[in-house]
């Protein structure tokens, strides 16, 4: 159990370091885990409903941050390009984003096509029921989508980074509140992004196990570094 946190911890502290600079980005995961909050509440009696809160508000908000307001060029914070990065990451990069992005905006056309998904669902009769039908179709991609990584890092990777990853996205909406709930005030006060190794490390990993995952912070930056190879990914 203890290996399990710790790794939960290097995934956390990755994602955080890596893919969260701008404080747009920090403020619209805290809209986006507030959000996610809010469909866990739902799900216990409209499942259908806390999908397309999920999908419409959360992933939006969230995915909106990461496409258009964190920096893709070189990363001097931790002397990373982004090419780097991506490769190294372990959950959805922009490249597997897009594509489960682009099944989940498509999905709809299938109950156009066939209202009843080849008898899955009795047809609908009216926009209600369509937008029902379109929640519970969101819900098994976005549980499938979830699914289908966590298998591929059990083959590709091992079973512990799976389950972590599955772990650390169950619980993300809490933790992102934890980590950015100041960051909107933080943006209004003109503070749009993060300029230090060690402002980038503290909120998120405690001082104990620090040591363990990154020995030494450099206390400059050295802008043509070669990038430190990952101890967990994202």
């Amino acid at each position: 159990m203890t290996g399990l946190l710790h790794e939960l911890k290097v995934q956390r502290w990755d994602d955080h370091r890596y893919y969260h600079h701008s404080k747009v980005n920090q403020s619209l995961h805290l809209l986006s885990a507030t959000s996610f909050l809010f469909a866990y509440v739902v799900a216990f009696t409209d499942p259908a409903m806390a999908a397309l809160i999920g999908w419409l508000v959360a992933m939006t908000t969230r995915q909106i941050g990461h496409l258009f307001f964190e920096p893709r060029g070189y990363d001097a914070v931790n002397q990373a390009t982004d090419e780097y990065k991506e490769e190294i990451k372990v959950g959805y990069n922009i490249q597997r984003k897009l594509v489960l992005l682009a099944i989940w905006a498509a999905s709809p056309l299938l109950l156009v096509a066939d209202p009843t998904l080849l008898g899955v669902f009795t047809p609908h009769t009216d926009w209600t029921g369509f937008v029902t039908h379109v929640g519970e179709l969101w819900l098994v991609v976005g549980l499938a989508g979830i699914a289908f990584r966590a298998l591929q890092l059990f083959v590709t990777k091992d079973l512990t980074t799976g389950l972590v990853w599955v772990t650390k996205i169950a619980t993300d909406p809490f933790h992102d509140i934890k980590l950015y709930h100041r960051a909107p005030w933080e943006l209004l006060t003109g503070r749009h992004s993060r300029h230090t190794p060690e402002t980038v490390a503290a909120p998120i990993l405690p001082d104990q196990i620090l040591p363990e995952v990154i020995p030494e912070l450099p206390s400059t930056i050295v802008e043509d570094a070669v990038a430190p190879a990952s101890k967990g990914g994202v």
